[in-house]
């Protein structure tokens, strides 16, 4: 994501950071230093994560840093006065992930940019295959296309989304070592998802299929899991006015419009 934004002309004044938890400190600590400038917003919707967002983003009195940077605001800032959205890693757990892409859309000022990544549908695909064979509930929620993201996006108001994926893959040395890394990564949304609490012996047995379907594929090498990463950046455009016998606009919006048709005049001569 930090990558992309070589493609972004705007030089936000300010950004929201949505559930930098998820998305990770580095990526919170490289968006700051290439908008050194810029107010920031943070964003965590549960009460005990922001707590541990405060502490994470805390500079130590000794930094020189914590006299330079930006004081952080938390909360989520007034609809139309962001220049960014920055989201890692957070659409794939979203109940209602198009509602969400409209609240983004609403904080963002015109010609403001959303740029977002999340989980794809090829993610997990080793560990589901596993599931299906042995006649498991799935062990995680179908996470969308990237062609359907696109299709939200416009749907919610932005426009000319860009979407790209790639695929990672990752490797465990042990069964143990790849449960705690999913542990970390989130929970199984799924709705037919097993209700209850498993047993130890139900773990030390998901254990023994990891390794066994494994060493059966590829004898002598480490565990692996594919995340299927898609990437997304769309712009929230001028309003439009719709042509109507009468039309009715609020003070905010009759600036944009006028604002917009001013930069669209050609220069008189």
């Amino acid at each position: 994501m930090q990558e992309r934004l070589q493609w972004i002309r705007l030089q936000p004044r300010n950004w929201v950071d949505w559930e930098p938890l998820s998305g990770g400190m580095q990526a919170h600590a490289a968006v700051a230093q290439a908008y050194p400038q810029a107010q920031c917003w943070v964003v965590e919707p549960d009460a005990a994560r922001q707590g541990l967002a405060e502490q994470a983003l805390r500079k130590p009195w000794w930094d020189a840093a914590r006299w330079r940077q930006t004081a952080l605001q938390w909360g989520v800032p007034a609809d139309g006065s962001a220049d960014m959205v920055w989201a890692n890693m957070a659409l794939h757990m979203a109940a209602d992930p198009a509602a969400l892409l409209r609240q983004w859309g609403r904080m963002l000022a015109t010609d403001g940019f959303l740029m977002f990544s999340c989980l794809g549908p090829d993610t997990l695909v080793e560990l589901r295959s596993l599931y299906r064979a042995r006649g498991w509930p799935a062990p995680a929620h179908e996470f969308t296309d990237m062609h359907d993201w696109g299709d939200m996006l416009v749907g919610a108001g932005f426009a000319e989304p860009v979407m790209d994926m790639e695929r990672v893959t990752l490797t465990f040395t042990s069964p143990e070592t790849l449960l705690a890394e999913l542990r970390g990564l989130g929970r199984n949304l799924h709705r037919q998802r097993f209700a209850g609490l498993r047993a130890r012996g139900w773990q030390a047995q998901l254990q023994r299929e990891l390794a066994q379907s494994q060493a059966a594929q590829k004898p002598g090498e480490p565990l692996v899991l594919t995340f299927e990463v898609i990437y997304g950046h769309a712009l929230k455009p001028s309003p439009r006015v719709a042509v109507q016998p009468e039309t009715v606009l609020s003070l905010d919006e009759m600036r944009q419009v006028l604002r917009q048709s001013q930069r669209d005049s050609p220069p008189k001569p």
